[in-house]
Order: C-alpha cells, then sequence, then structure tokens
C-alpha cells in the first residue's frame, strides 16, 4: 500500500465528546472534524469501524455510517476498499475562527545579558548533583513509589531548617518547613490559607510584579507603600492601612531598589503586625548573595508571636529551573497551608529531594554559594565599571544579583528598554515596577548567570548607541 497508515490502537485517548442529546450524526461528524482539524487525528490515522464505534459511544451504527459519509463527502476521510476509513492523506484548510495554527513549539532562546532572574551556572555544582541524582535514581526509595507528605521529605525540612538557622537566624522546626515549586507557589499558599478575597494587604511600591500579580489575582486590596532609604515606610503603612491583614516585603534586599530594612523599621513592623493580627510575607530571595559585611537576619527570628511568614528559594543560589522553594510557617497555620497543598498538586517533587538533602548535609551547598559570590561579583564589578566610564549614576550593591541605574525624571526609561534590547541587552524599567504612576525613572540589571567580559561588552554597546546617549540626559 503506497499511501501512509497508522492504526490507532487505543481509541479512548481521542474519545469524541459527543452531547447528551441532538442528532448523534452530526454530533460525531462534528466531533471527530474538530480532531482532525486540531491534529489530534493526523493523515493517514484509521478510524475504527463503524460497528466499532457505535458500540462504544451508544450510537445506532446508521448514524456511524452517515458521518463518516459526511466526512468523506467533505475531503476530511476517505473509504479504502477492504481496509476501512482513514483520515485523508490531505484535509482542508479551513480558518477556524478563533484558534491559531498549530506549530511547533519554539527553542528556548539565551537571555540577554543582563536580564534579571538568571542563575550562574557551575560546573563541580553540576557534576556532583548529577553523582548525588545517579546514586538516588540506581537505588530509588521507596517514596517515589507512593503519594507521599504535603510538606515534601522530611530528610530535606531537616537540612533546610539547619541552614536557615544557621546562615539567616531563622528559628523553626523542619515540621514548620514547606517544600514548594518555588516562591511563587509558597506565596500562593500563604494567600489561600491567610487571606480571603478583599482584604486588604500592603505591598512595598516598587515592588517584585509577579507578587503583586498574586494578591491582585487573588482579589486582595492591594495597598501600594512607599520605600525610601531603610526600606518599607511602616508609618506611612499605617497611614494608609492600619487595619491591613498582611504585608509582602524583601527585607535583605529590597526588590528593584536594593536597600535594606533597617533594625528600628523591622521591630516597627513587627510591632504594627502583631497590634494589627497581621502577618508578615518575608521575602528573602537572594539573601545568600552579600559581598561585604553580615546581613541582618531574618524578620522571623526576631518575631516572638508567630506573625512571619518566610519564603525561600533554590531558584537564585542553583537554577530557576530546578523548581524547589519552601515556606516556613508559624504553628498556628500549619495545617491550613497542608490543607491546601493538599488540594492543589497534592505533594512536591521527589525526584531531587533525597539528592538535595545530601547536597546541603555534606556541604557541598555552601561551597557552591561561595564560588557563585565570587562570579556574581566579578560580573557586577564589569558591570560598574561601564557605567562609571558613561558617568551613569549607579551605586554599587552589597548584597543581591541585580542593579539599578538611576535616571532623570521625565526620561522615558521604556524607550531605553527597546534601546537595550536592540543592543543585545536584557533590562528592566524601573518606573513599570511601581504600582501606579511615579516620576522615578531608572534601570533595573541582573547581573548573574553572564560571564563579566559578556556583560561589560553588551553594557558598553548600550551606553554608547547615540540613542541612549539622547534620550539618557547625559
Amino acid at each position: 500500500m503506497t499511501k501512509k497508515e497508522r492504526t490507532n490502537s487505543d481509541w479512548s485517548a481521542a474519545r469524541p465528546l459527543l452531547p447528551a442529546s441532538g442528532p448523534r450524526r452530526q454530533a460525531l461528524y462534528r466531533a471527530l472534524r474538530d480532531q482532525i482539524e486540531d491534529g489530534r487525528l493526523c493523515p493517514g490515522d484509521k478510524l475504527p469501524t463503524t460497528r466499532d464505534i457505535a458500540a462504544r459511544f451508544g450510537i445506532s451504527r446508521g448514524a456511524a455510517v452517515a458521518a463518516y459519509e459526511m466526512l468523506a463527502a467533505d475531503g476530511f476521510a476517505e473509504a479504502r476498499v477492504g481496509a476501512g476509513t482513514f483520515v485523508a492523506a490531505v484535509v482542508p484548510n479551513l480558518a477556524r475562527e478563533g484558534r491559531p495554527p498549530l506549530r511547533n513549539a519554539p527553542d528556548a532562546v539565551a537571555p540577554l545579558p543582563g536580564t534579571l532572574g538568571c542563575s550562574t551556572a557551575d560546573a563541580t555544582t553540576l557534576r556532583i548533583f548529577r553523582m548525588l541524582m545517579n546514586r538516588h535514581l540506581a537505588k530509588p526509595s521507596a517514596r517515589h513509589f507512593h503519594y507521599n507528605d504535603p510538606a515534601g521529605s522530611h530528610a530535606l525540612r531537616v537540612e533546610i531548617a539547619a541552614y536557615l538557622k544557621a546562615a539567616r537566624g531563622v528559628n523553626c522546626d523542619p515540621e514548620q518547613v514547606i517544600m514548594t515549586s518555588g516562591t511563587q507557589q509558597a506565596l500562593d499558599l500563604a494567600l489561600r490559607a491567610l487571606l480571603k478575597a478583599g482584604d486588604p494587604v500592603w505591598i512595598e511600591d516598587p515592588c517584585y510584579v509577579m507578587a503583586r500579580n498574586a494578591f491582585a489575582a487573588s482579589g486582595m486590596h492591594i495597598v501600594p507603600v512607599p520605600v525610601d532609604g531603610e526600606g518599607l515606610d511602616v508609618a506611612a503603612g499605617a497611614r494608609l492601612a492600619p487595619h491591613a491583614r498582611a504585608v509582602y516585603v524583601t527585607p535583605s534586599h529590597q526588590y528593584p531598589l536594593g536597600v535594606t530594612l533597617s533594625m528600628a523599621r523591622r521591630l516597627q513592623l513587627i510591632d504594627w503586625a502583631q497590634q494589627a493580627g497581621a502577618y508578615i510575607i518575608e521575602d528573602d530571595y537572594d539573601s545568600e548573595f552579600r559581598f561585604s559585611g553580615p546581613p541582618l537576619s531574618a524578620l522571623q527570628g526576631i518575631d516572638g508571636e508567630g506573625r512571619v511568614i518566610y519564603v525561600g528559594t533554590f531558584s537564585k543560589t542553583l537554577l530557576p529551573g530546578f523548581r524547589i522553594g519552601y515556606l516556613v510557617v508559624p504553628w498556628a497555620m500549619r495545617d491550613r497551608v497542608l490543607e491546601v497543598r493538599q488540594l492543589t498538586d497534592r505533594f512536591p517533587s521527589t525526584l531531587a529531594e533525597d539528592a538535595l538533602a545530601e547536597f546541603l548535609r555534606d556541604g557541598h551547598f555552601s561551597a557552591h554559594v561561595k564560588r557563585a559570590r565570587r562570579r556574581v561579583r566579578a560580573a557586577r564589578d564589569a558591570l560598574m565599571t561601564v557605567f562609571d566610564e558613561a558617568g551613569l549614576d549607579v551605586e554599587p550593591p552589597e548584597q543581591g544579583l541585580h542593579l539599578v541605574a538611576h535616571l532623570p525624571a521625565g526620561v522615558d526609561d521604556g524607550a531605553l528598554v527597546e534601546i537595550a534590547a536592540d543592543s543585545g541587552f536584557g533590562v528592566r524599567a524601573l518606573s513599570s515596577l511601581h504600582a501606579g504612576p511615579t516620576d522615578k525613572r531608572g534601570l533595573v540589571i541582573g547581573f548573574s548567570g553572564f560571564e563579566p567580559e559578556v556583560l561589560a561588552q553588551a553594557a558598553r554597546r548600550f551606553v554608547r548607541d547615540p540613542r541612549f546617549v539622547a534620550l539618557s540626559g547625559r
């Protein structure tokens, strides 16, 4: 036979959905045609016999025959004597209203140097983690073969609790640690467990957009609170919404401005939360990357009333594709968060947990952070050299993985983002990270995940672009 033929051996996967009432032949025709046009049934696929399809879908054989005849008449199927009915080799190319044409997914495009949210690849770390993964897959734990604790691996939570106590001053029991697929899921769990639509919530202004979007999508009443050189202005928040139910903060390294919440403001914020009966959601997203002096302890460690929910992630330290983060929750809300967790994705992936627990326990993570810190510091310094040459107003950050180049009020930082992209440089407009209109202008630039010379070359092309010179007010 010269024409391509394939027998679909399991029709349950492509079973047409028929309405509860109405003409059976028309419904079957429409369902099969939809699957052909969508590509779920491909040219050359063999359709079941009319006797089989009638028995499977509880319709008369006459209705099935009529549906097949309609498909053949419209060019979607062809009957072959002695062989059966097949999807036509060439089907009509009909435009489907509101449905884009099917096409292959594009290959992943590497981010431009300067793009935020990139982690630094480390050959030593990848080699060690590959070895640990192979070891645990060679003798897989029984945990991989049944449904697990929604909080995640106990062994991993023990290591995370020990690490947080030593590195961040977090005071917690392993049972208070709940594994997540990253910061965004951690925020979602906290919101679902604690708040309801309409509750007022403070957010920093400017703020991490994905957090702001999470609050907005949950129907919260968002209260933007200004940030100054000491971090979140607690007094301003108390004036704007004294009875807010929660506050989202990035106290160690405010995103995007990079300031640290002062100790006076930390104590003031905890006092307000205790008096208002509110929760503090502390996002400690890049605390490992401090380049000089010890960081202030986490808010969670100085909270004695169980008002702080601590959010951490391995995306910045290891890689975002790892998809492992965690919550540290007060005892009073633990059961509720786990209930919500079981209603969403039930429990975290167990595949990498054992390997990560060993990676932490044996000191590999601390060694990795030291190597990564040296590399991102070198990248930061290379970027600062270019900006110093260009006369930009940039304060070298002492912590974190990004910096802010401040621009005069009135400069179109959105237009500069487009110019940067033309130069092969990825930046973010500071104005776009504010909750509302603002006269603050600047560019937020990441320096993690790129070699220093690559980052410097891209930045130099950008600052030498005549359009940048004209728009930046230099």
